[in-house]
């Protein structure tokens, strides 16, 4: 077992390893000097004034869509196990067991988190370097010798209607380096990929942890709707219990009414989720308001960062319809409200929830852990909490 515990960690520090190592290479880009795309000075879409005072400085951005998700998934990981039952053993084992849950969800989490940033980051500055175009404030920042512009000329048709030159950079006054070169880094913005990527993913994992899906409905075409489909708390449509490489069966699901399958969760859920997502939309639309990027940057760039955050975060975890093992059970009388009982309001049919509870309850008190916990199998197995 302890040669498995090593070779298990040695995998995973072997995945912080090529992490780390992304985010070096986009590192080395980001100092390199990106290509200078040449202009006209007739050019009206980059004739936009110079803004000083960003609304979303590159410190802020950094703690909104790095330390906020790190510091969220933490929390939710460590404060809200799955299964609920694993909160109220008292059996010393059982909570060590409990915490080894804990902690390998919230491994997991920083594990797909870090990775939706390395290869964000890696993706813009390189392609920021390779396309070189520039922003839409690029003639403020060059001050550009007008006097002199066919000087400069690459091309264009001076001799044409109103003539327009085609020049190069060389064609800027300005003694700030630094301010030029970055001039022609607008494609894609930085800023709408960091924040799709950090917050897409945060989205993605309350909904996975708080079971924030679309409400139960039949798998397929003629399967009763009086009865539950045969799920077991990890989503595998079976009813056999695996356990340190044995299985035994388990009693089939209860039969319950059309009120008590998984429904909709409480619309305040949905709010949880919107925080995420219009953090990502504002940050993103503050880039179009400073003349930092083109429309399309900012779309394409929003585009990348929520394809990185979904592939990073399934990369690690199940799909969010199977999210924590379960879903909201429908609204009662006395369970109106859902978080007046976080963890008895949520999962499967009260009829089952129960079943599984007891069955995990006497899996952990005899020192195995339940089906669709951690068996050392790898961080999805781990995340199903």
């Amino acid at each position: 077992m302890a040669r498995i515990a090593k070779r298990l960690i040695a995998s995973y520090i072997l995945d912080w390893i090529i992490i780390i190592g992304i985010v070096a290479v986009g590192a080395g880009l980001w100092n390199l000097t990106p290509n200078h795309r040449p202009f006209t000075l007739t050019d009206p879409s980059i004739s936009y004034p110079y803004v000083e005072h960003e609304k979303v400085p590159t410190y802020t951005l950094f703690v909104v869509t790095v330390v906020a998700p790190l510091v969220l998934t933490f929390l939710v990981s460590i404060l809200f196990p799955w299964p609920p039952i694993l909160s109220t053993l008292k059996n010393p084992r059982s909570q060590a067991r409990t915490w080894r849950k804990k902690l390998w969800s919230w491994h997991a989490a920083w594990l797909g988190l870090g990775l939706s940033f390395a290869v964000s980051f890696l993706l813009v500055q390189g392609m920021k370097n390779l396309f070189g175009k520039p922003r839409p404030d690029l003639l403020s920042r060059c001050d550009p010798d007008t006097e002199n512009q066919a000087r400069y000329a690459l091309g264009g048709f001076p001799g044409v209607l109103n003539g327009f030159y085609l020049v190069s950079s060389t064609i800027c006054r300005t003694q700030d380096e630094n301010l030029l070169n970055d001039g022609f880094s607008s494609f894609p913005s930085g800023h709408a990929t960091y924040a799709w990527a950090g917050m897409g993913y945060l989205a993605l994992f309350f909904a996975s942890k708080f079971g924030v899906t679309v409400p139960w409905m039949p798998y397929r075409r003629g399967e009763s709707s009086s009865h539950s489909p045969t799920l077991g708390r990890n989503g595998a449509r079976d009813d056999t219990r695996h356990t340190n490489g044995t299985s035994s069966r388990i009693p089939a699901p209860a039969t319950a009414t059309e009120t008590e399958k998984p429904a909709a969760p409480p619309l305040p859920l949905f709010l949880l989720l919107l925080i995420p997502i219009c953090t990502a939309i504002y940050i993103s639309s503050t880039r179009f308001s400073d003349f930092r990027h083109h429309g399309f940057d900012i779309i394409f760039g929003g585009l990348m960062g929520a394809a990185l955050s979904f592939f990073s975060f399934r990369l690690y975890h199940r799909p969010v319809v199977r999210g924590g093992g379960g879903s909201w059970g429908s609204r009662s009388n006395g369970r109106a409200f859902g978080f007046a009982g976080f963890g008895s309001g949520i999962g499967k049919e009260d009829r089952e929830r129960k079943r599984n509870d007891d069955v995990e309850a006497r899996d952990l008190e005899e020192g195995r852990m339940p089906n669709g916990g951690m068996q050392g199998v790898g961080p999805a197995a781990s995340t199903a909490v």
